[in-house]
């Protein structure tokens, strides 16, 4: 049976309030119901939230059916959650200057310290709808062994090593030293490191950030200012739809609130999901602590490391000579690819300039001739690093991309190449997929979607 609207599950009459003993009884989702509609958050009759129906904890599904620029609910901007409306906001405005960090998110971070463990946080039926920020999820709370037997070759534990080690120094080194200036409103017996990554995680699952208009001006100070200037913020309502590749409804933001749009007809008791972005399973799970089912992820990709290409060019290496320019060149051809990686997509490579570019530079030396002209444009080499284009390659350069990526492939766990895939098989088996935990489903849906795409591009550039 379909459950009701939670508004009208309490059965309140217009002229009825509740009294405070008498909402903290409630579940934590109807407080936040009611606490919605007393901060002016404008729900359709035609949605509900529920627990029950959703491909996740919380979610929104359709009481009827909705058409496309239909408003599903509107947030005024006075209920948004961030560094500059919460009770520290004068303190965290007017110490600005020593919360400075790479991340730029320890000032709500402070902010969320505070109200998530103040009883009296006007925020508080909005927090209490997470007890443990641990149900997300995330890999950083996994076991390093964990993620290192599930996710081997994903690209992820690496990520997270990384995560924690920024984290652990942003709270040890800004975070801590501010606690402890201020007794009176944080305590560092109860807003521990523990705690510290638990919010981390909840604002890389939940907040939004306000799209900025592009300047003209490319300035770095100016760049900075207007990372400062567009905090990250806690969407309550927003942040109760999950997210799909293919979603019907997306967040607009005006002078005045924020307002999820339908983006094209909902059926009557379908899930309303909303987007995170082009997100690949990586990244999802990564950020977010869940991933899509494979094969709907539109947006899914594969890495393949430059030290992978690298290896394969020095396998080639026939003289000292040509071993000092590659050692001299290396460098240069790094600092190509600030992630250190070319990412495959579905349909072909989507860092087609920077692997042109790098493939341009290595084989002009060792080479004659061989690769595009200097005024090659955009969409040619895009279409060339497409799947379409691949095949077509020269043969010097579809060998070295297809060794790198039969190399990415040897680094999964299990470090199968064209024989047989276990993960493959796990995923035909609905049986044994079945008894698999979330996690083990999790790493399995992002080993498997990667190692995919990876054998596409080894058969596309196949000589």
């Amino acid at each position: 049976m379909r459950p009701e609207h939670a508004y009208d599950q309490l059965k309140l009459s217009p002229d009825q309030t509740l009294q405070v003993d008498e909402v903290s009884e409630l579940t934590p989702l109807h407080n936040f119901l009611l606490w919605c509609d007393q901060v002016g958050v404008v729900l359709s009759n035609k949605v509900y939230v529920s627990k029950e129906g959703t491909i996740a904890e919380y979610g929104m599904l359709a009481k009827d059916n909705i058409e496309e620029g239909e408003v599903l609910f509107t947030i005024p901007r006075s209920a948004l959650l961030h560094q500059l409306t919460t009770n520290v906001s004068a303190l965290l405005k007017e110490e600005k200057s020593l919360l400075e960090s790479s991340s730029g998110w320890v000032p709500l971070l402070l902010a969320l310290l505070h109200e998530y463990t103040s009883s009296q946080s006007h925020w508080k039926p909005y927090l209490s709808l997470w007890t443990d920020f641990k149900t997300l999820d995330h890999p950083m709370f996994w076991s390093k062994e964990e993620r290192n037997e599930l996710l081997k070759g994903t690209g992820i534990p690496e990520a997270v090593d990384t995560d924690l080690a920024n984290i652990k120094k942003e709270y040890t080194d800004i975070v801590l030293p501010f606690i402890i200036r201020h007794p009176n409103l944080w305590d560092p017996d109860i807003h521990t490191l523990e705690l510290y990554t638990q919010l981390v995680a909840f604002v890389m699952a939940y907040s939004f950030q306000e799209p900025q208009e592009e300047e003209e001006d490319d300035d770095e100070d100016e760049e900075e200012e207007e990372k400062v200037a567009n905090p990250p913020m806690m969407v309550p309502m927003a942040d109760m739809l999950n997210h799909v590749s293919s979603h019907n409804a997306n967040l607009e933001f005006t002078p005045d609130s924020l307002k999820m749009v339908c983006v094209r007809p909902i059926c009557k008791g379908e899930e309303v999901f909303n987007t995170y972005g082009q997100m690949a399973n990586e990244q999802l799970l990564h950020m977010y602590g869940f991933t899509e089912p494979y094969p709907s992820n539109s947006n899914d990709t594969a890495d393949i490391p430059i030290s992978n290409l690298y290896k394969t060019i020095k396998q080639d290496i026939q003289s000292d000579l040509d071993q000092q320019l590659v050692e001299e060149k290396w460098e240069m051809l790094c600092q190509i690819q600030d992630k250190g990686a070319f990412v495959f997509g579905k349909h072909g490579c989507l860092t087609d300039t920077e692997l042109h570019t790098f493939l341009k530079e290595e084989f002009s030396e060792f080479k004659e001739n061989e690769g595009w002209e200097e005024d090659e444009d955009e969409e040619k080499i895009s279409m060339a690093l497409s799947n379409e284009g691949l095949p077509e390659l020269k043969v010097s350069w579809k060998r070295l991309i297809h060794e790198a990526a039969r190399q990415t492939l040897r680094s999964y766990r299990g470090g199968q190449e064209e024989g047989v895939d276990s993960d493959q098989e796990l995923m035909q088996d609905k049986a044994a997929l079945s008894k698999l935990n979330r996690r083990q489903q999790n790493a399995l849906q992002v080993r498997h979607g990667q190692k995919v795409i990876i054998r596409r591009l080894m058969e596309l550039t196949l000589s």
